[in-house]
């Protein structure tokens, strides 16, 4: 199923809190499709004193909506996230906005995500990436919501994509399968 998600952080190291979310996510057997340029982003509603940085990600897992909430809130967890109020600071925040078309409200999850087409944190990221998916409520496109979002919060671009610049610095093992003389096979492993 695919997945559209917000990322952000505003405590700590927030580039390598993000480039660690989405390796995290990875790990977990999430493919990141796709990941937004990096923005720095006012906080809003409460959001805590510092300034975020946040990205959009398209990724594609076999579970359900219930189920990818509950890595992304596993994920939260071990970033020292502890299940608090709306708003405030934090190490990472992960988000689903959207489902694959799906719409479903649970006493856990709403998707589309409800405050999607209010926030420019989210809007502007989202839109960089897959500016013509639909939201499946509203029947219109993710451009269209950014040009008519009425958010005056700030959202500066920093840089693009993160996750190839921090995850190509460090070696990660990849197993390849060979046969031997004997026609067994091998499993080694090597550095990228």
């Amino acid at each position: 199923m695919r997945y559209f998600l917000s990322l952000g952080s505003n405590v700590g190291q927030r580039r390598k809190n993000l480039a660690r979310a989405l390796e995290a996510l990875q790990l977990a057997g999430v493919t990141v499709l796709k990941t937004s340029s990096l923005y720095q982003t006012e906080p809003v509603e409460g959001g805590g004193p510092g300034w975020f940085y946040n990205l959009a990600a398209e990724v594609s897992a076999p579970i359900d909506p219930e189920e990818m909430l509950d890595l992304v809130k596993g994920i939260e967890r071990r970033f020292g996230r502890q299940p608090e109020e709306s708003g405030g600071p934090r190490s990472i925040d992960i988000d689903i906005l959207l489902a694959e078309g799906r719409v479903m409200r649970s006493r856990r999850l709403t998707v589309p995500h409800p405050r999607l087409t209010r926030r420019n944190f989210v809007l502007v990221p989202l839109a960089e990436i897959s500016p013509e998916i639909d939201h499946p409520v509203l029947k219109k496109k993710i451009k269209e919501l950014r040009a008519a979002s009425s958010d005056p919060s700030v959202v500066k671009k920093l840089s693009r994509a993160l996750r190839y610049a921090h995850f190509a610095r460090r070696p990660s093992r990849i197993r390849v399968a060979k046969k031997n003389k004997v026609g067994k096979k091998m499993i080694r492993k090597e550095e990228r």
